[in-house]
Formats: C-alpha cells, structure tokens, sequence
C-alpha cells in the first residue's frame, strides 16, 4: 500500500461516526434535553427539522428529545410540517423550565461532545497525521530567503512536531517563518462546536481562528463536529496567566477556549515572547507541564481541573536575549532552538530582487547599490524586513503620483525618507 494510499485510509478512520440515539452522543438524556427546550425557546418557528439542525443532531435523535419534552409539558405540538417534522412551541411550564436553564447556562447552539470524546479525537488525529516531506518544507519557505541549515532546521520541526525557540533581531522574518513552517503540514483536523464537563459548555469552534472546510457528501458524520484546515494560532504581547485558562463569561455563563485548546492539531506562535504584561518566568512555569505530558490541565469556575491533549507545533518568538527570560531547564525542553540572524549582503540582495519583481519593477543591482549606500552612511544595520517594506513604498509613491513603475535612486530615497523618517544622509 503506497503512503497517499494509507494517509486516506487512516483520515477516513477517524471520521466522528454519526449518533442514531441518545445514548451514542456521550451526553447525558437530561442534559440534552435541557440544550433542546433552549433551543425552542430561541426559535419562534421551531420545528423537528430546524431544531436538528441548531443542534446538529439526526432528526431520530431530536425527535426523541422534543417529544420528552412535550410528555414532560414544556412545549405542545402545534402541527405537522412533514413526515417526522412536527412544530413546536413553548408551554408555561417549558417557559419557566427555560429562564431558569438560563440563569444558569446561557448556550444555545449545537450539542457539545464529552471531553473524553475530544480527547480520544485529538489523539487520534494526531497519531494519523500526515508525514511532512523536506519537498514540502522546501516549498513553505520558497518565499523566503534562508540558509539551507535553517531551512534544514525547520525541516525537521515540523516533522518531529517538537517544539521551537526562535530568537534573533527584530524584523528579520521569525513570525514569517512560524507560518511558513504551518504551512508545510497539510492536512485538515475534526474539531467540535464544543466540549461538555460536568454540564458546563466550553465553546471551542471560532470562526476567527478556524477555518471550516467542505465535507464530501459521502462523507456521513456526526455534525457536532467540524472539519477545518490546520488551525494556526497567533498570541503576542496580550498573552496573561489568565488567558491561558478556560474564560468564564458571567453574561453568558459558559466557557470560551484559551487559546492552546483552539490550536490542538496545528499550529500555536508565541509572538514577542518577553514583552507580555506578566513575568517571562511565571509565563514559562506555566508552559512546562504541558511541554513535558503533552496534557494541558484548565480549571473551571468551580475549582475543577480537567485535562486536555497538548497537541500542536508550539513556537515561541523573541527579540529579546533568550539568556535573560529563560533558564537552561527550560530551554533543555524545547525541541529545537534556531537563531534567526540579519541578512548579509547577499541575502538582502535576494530578498531585495525577489520584492522588487514581485511588484512589478525590474530589478537593477545598481539601484540595490544605492540602497547599500544608505545604509552605510546611515550605519544601519541591514533587517530582513526591510527590502519588502522599502518596494512597498516605492509602490505607494508610484500609484499615488502616477509615475512610470521604475526604480530609480530618487524613488528609492524618498521611499527610504518616508520609511525611517529621516533624509538620507547620501
């Protein structure tokens, strides 16, 4: 069997199966129930059908569901829409029932799975992941201009998925090389809408952080969960001790995800480590267990602690001396480590030509040796960065004066002018 043919073998494996009763969601008959009857209080149309649909559940597993409730006297049927599609509405007890559901547990969308069914989800998608060849990480960076060792490097994080430390002057592409590094593992993840603990919601789909993706229609699977590309989450300076928890909301009284349950299966960027609102260190305690179980332990508003898979690439990213936030233990449990150094000559050159023809100019080493000039009267040190930034002015100049999209020394420096603020010194 050839590898793409066990890579869909394995995908197809571990497709969540669809639940035809109750019993095969892994949620308690009370609990959805109680989801159902706030369902119906939110639609004033509600039907079999509709309600299926808000709480992605099968119709046989909705209809059981709405008709306890109308036994129970918390709604009435108010006729027959179609075949096993009744409407329905709401009885004063069900009203009564309803409000106080509410005051307890504001949720009202699709049914959560159980924590033990996430986990064994993340785990096993993890153990199926797909294998990352060096073609792919060499094609991840093809817009980048790095070493071979570095891209070497990273080759090799992303296929160990161990973590990384990436340090090294500002503006010389770490961000940019975390998510190149993403990108190189393909592939797409099942997560839910949400989890479920001890009746309480932990709401982990985000529409900002997690992009859905077309299911194949022969494709049949429980809809509480969700197929989207390999998350890649982004923190930087607003990271606290506190976001790293589950976030209770006391308006709508359930559970947002932090931000490492949102990444589980891709991608998790510390970005400017060090300049947090709280101390490196206390961050890093913190990060430890999790770096070392590969388990992450949250904590309800109860006291509760519950544990969750840690499984994504964890990178963190500073401009700071690495020397003066973290110690050698904990450096010791990073997979990798990489320093990110300026561009030489040579380098910034590529990086300069690479820019320059992908907005249209033609490249010209004599204008690239104007822009070295610059920087030696200036004595300035050369950044990664600044190539892209430089031609984005130059393009900005041209389609704001409508001037014939050329290179030239005057453009350069007044691109240079507008960019450090500062006339050039030649």
């Amino acid at each position: 069997m050839s590898k793409l043919e066990t890579d869909i073998g394995l995908n197809q494996q571990i497709i969540p199966p669809v639940p035809l009763k109750v019993e095969n969601t892994g949620l308690d008959f009370g609990f959805l129930a109680d989801l159902t009857l706030k369902t119906v209080y939110a639609d004033a149309n509600c039907t079999t059908e509709r309600a299926a649909e808000k709480l992605k559940l099968t119709l046989p597993v909705t209809q059981e569901l709405l008709q306890h409730l109308y036994h129970e006297k918390f709604v009435e049927i108010r006729g027959l829409v179609g075949y096993g599609n009744n409407r329905y509405g709401m009885l004063d007890r069900g009203w009564q029932r309803a409000q106080q559901l509410l005051e307890n547990n504001g949720y009202i969308g699709p049914a959560p799975v159980s924590l033990q069914a996430y986990t064994d989800m993340v785990l096993r998608q993890s153990a199926a992941r797909n294998s990352v060849a060096p073609d792919d990480v060499r094609q991840a960076m093809s817009e980048l201009v790095l070493t071979d060792t570095t891209v070497q490097t990273l080759g090799l994080v992303a296929s160990s998925r161990r973590s990384l430390f990436l340090s090294g002057p500002a503006g010389n592409g770490k961000t940019a090389i975390a998510v190149a590094l993403h990108e190189a593992q393909q592939g797409e993840v099942w997560i839910p809408h949400a989890i479920e603990v001890d009746s309480q919601i932990i709401k982990v789909f985000d529409a900002h952080n997690h992009q859905a993706t077309a299911v194949q229609s022969v494709e049949r699977h429980d809809e509480r969960w969700v197929k989207i590309k390999r998350p890649i989450v982004i923190v930087g300076g607003e990271m606290t001790i506190d976001t790293m928890d589950l976030i209770f909301s006391p308006t709508v009284r359930f559970y947002e995800a932090p931000f490492q349950l949102k990444s589980n299966g891709g991608t998790l960027v510390i970005d400017d480590f060090g300049r947090q609102r709280v101390n490196p260190r206390d961050l890093l305690n913190r990060w430890i267990v999790p770096l070392e179980g590969r388990v992450d332990y949250l904590t309800l508003h109860t006291g509760k602690k519950i544990a969750v898979p840690f499984e994504q690439l964890l990178i963190f990213a500073t401009n700071l001396d690495p020397k003066a936030l973290v110690d050698d233990a904990f450096l010791r449990r990073m997979g990798y480590r990489l320093f990110v150094a300026p561009p030489d000559k040579e380098m910034y050159a590529a990086i300069f030509q690479q820019y320059a023809e992908a907005n249209g100019f033609e490249y010209d080493p004599a204008r690239l040796d104007y822009v070295f000039r610059l920087y030696e009267a200036d004595q300035r040190p050369l950044r990664a960065c600044e190539p892209r930034d430089l031609i984005q002015r130059c393009t900005d100049i041209c389609r704001f004066e409508n001037r014939s999209w050329a290179l030239s020394d005057e453009l350069l420096k007044l691109a240079w002018f507008n960019y450090f603020g500062i006339a050039p010194a030649v």
